[in-house]
């Protein structure tokens, strides 16, 4: 088999300058994160404006478990894509389908157990989550859908982590404002049943959004297959698609402490809703509105950690250790900058971006506010360590991380927010974040200095060969 890449290959990120390779290639993503947040947002609003405060409550409650059962095998994906980025970096391109077609089949398994889980388990996990009495039946409801449609969910979401993984990040992000304006576009009618659509309240939310990522997916294939896209698994290639053991073993092997680390990063969010739940539906949907308002805050962090990890794998592979430090120190420059910016720009609007998912005098938007300025500056610092982080993973290395996830959100932020909430109130909630947020950079960046992360070697692992 050729070991150069074929039609319709993504660039390579091994070669050009450092700062503008890095910000061209975070640009589509940072796009595609505005789109994603974007669209939480919107249809936040939708619910909250159109169904009221119970239901905004219902869906905040679900989207917490539905971030925490899709983080479990979600570190399964990330391990395919740096494993790939690695095999690409080194001109294995036989490989990195392997890869492909090995990580398609078991991520395509995994989300059926998943969505099969989630629409079982529901009700008891809702309840567990002492999610309000009055927000139960419509949480119930909006979760059940959402979980249906989770195999289209993760396959969309695969191919684009893949082919972002393999150097185009502009792609997956056309597809991504399709999705978006689908689901946006669907909301409202199939909320409120405008025209020939039908009335499904909190169900037409969910079903707006399974409709849009199935869509966008049969698309995206069609494109790529049209396209004759370099990683496309072929007639005479469907043999990859069996599993190939060692690249399964080898995923398992660094994609649980990845995936852990986002359980860890759920559980941490998971047992915050249930202290803030105690306080009422105000405080419920008010923590809701913060979240989605700091997701726009962690935008900046999350893509240029995500392009830094894609760099630094490709670098990695192609043993471009020199490269790889550079891409560090100039990732953790741009999210100083543009989280930063965003922090300041939100706390000038505050009362102004909290009042567009509630009407009227609501509590919740007093609330809202409070959390905001408490908590907004501190993603500066998660920005920092997201990136070191991003790039120590990308080596192969994931135990340490995923172990500093634990301590600064298990043992500092839960304990924090869980002992001190009897004695200040909510606000010790609120302060756990930075409190976590600084313990988290201080480990990352110890580790990034002294540790042994540059010593994995997930090639060999991956190949066979004994490492060095």
């Amino acid at each position: 088999m050729p070991t150069s890449r074929s039609k319709a290959a993504a660039p390579s990120l091994t070669e050009g300058p450092i700062a503008k390779t890095l910000f061209v290639f975070s640009l589509p993503i940072l796009l595609g994160n505005v789109l994603q947040t974007l669209n939480g947002s919107i249809n936040s609003i939708w619910v909250g404006r159109l169904l009221g405060e119970t239901a905004l409550a219902a869906t905040s409650n679900a989207n917490f478990l539905m971030f925490f059962l899709i983080s479990a095998i979600f570190g399964i994906s990330m391990a395919s894509v740096i494993l790939l980025g690695q095999n690409l970096g080194a001109q294995r391109i036989q490989e990195a389908k392997k890869v492909v077609g090995t990580s398609t089949s078991f991520f395509f398994i995994l989300s059926i157990i998943t969505g099969a889980l989630g629409i079982l388990f529901s009700p008891l996990i809702l309840e567990l989550l002492n999610t309000p009495e009055e927000a139960m039946d419509m949480a119930v409801i909006y979760t059940r859908i959402m979980f249906a449609g989770t195999p289209f969910m993760f396959g969309f979401n695969l191919i684009m982590a893949v082919m972002r993984g393999a150097g185009d990040s502009k792609t997956p992000f056309y597809f991504l404002l399709l999705s978006t304006v689908l689901d946006i576009g669907l909301n409202p009618l199939l909320i409120r049943g405008y025209g020939p659509f039908p009335e499904m309240g909190i169900a037409g939310s969910a079903t707006a959004a399974l409709i849009a990522q199935f869509v966008s997916l049969i698309l995206l294939l069609a494109y790529l297959y049209g396209k004759q896209y370099f990683l496309r698994i072929t007639r005479d290639e469907l043999h990859l698609l069996r599993m190939n053991w060692r690249i399964v073993k080898l995923t398992i092997q660094k994609g649980i402490p990845m995936g852990l680390n986002m359980v860890i990063v759920s559980l941490s969010n998971l047992l915050l809703i249930h202290i803030v739940n105690g306080y009422g539906t105000e405080a419920t949907a008010a923590f809701g509105i913060a979240n989605q308002i700091s997701s726009y805050v962690q935008m900046p962090a999350l893509a240029i950690g995500g392009a830094a990890t894609s760099m630094a794998a490709q670098n990695i592979g192609a043993r471009r250790w020199d490269r790889v430090g550079r891409i560090t120190g100039v990732g953790i420059g741009f999210n100083v900058l543009l989280t930063g910016a965003l922090v300041l720009i939100l706390l000038l609007f505050n009362r102004e971006t909290v009042s567009l998912f509630l009407s009227g005098d609501a509590g919740a938007i007093e609330i809202g506010m409070h959390i905001n300025n408490l908590t907004l500056w501190s993603f500066i610092i998660f920005g920092i360590f997201n990136v070191m982080a991003g790039v120590v993973r990308s080596a192969g290395a994931v135990m340490v991380p995923m172990i500093i996830s634990f301590i600064a959100l298990m043992i500092i932020r839960i304990p924090l927010a869980s002992v001190l909430v009897n004695y200040y109130g909510l606000d010790a909630v609120w302060w756990s974040f930075p409190a976590s947020f600084a313990m988290a950079a201080l480990l990352n960046a110890l580790y990034y200095k002294f540790g042994g992360w540059r010593k994995a070697k997930l090639l060999e692992q991956a190949s066979g060969a004994s490492p060095a």
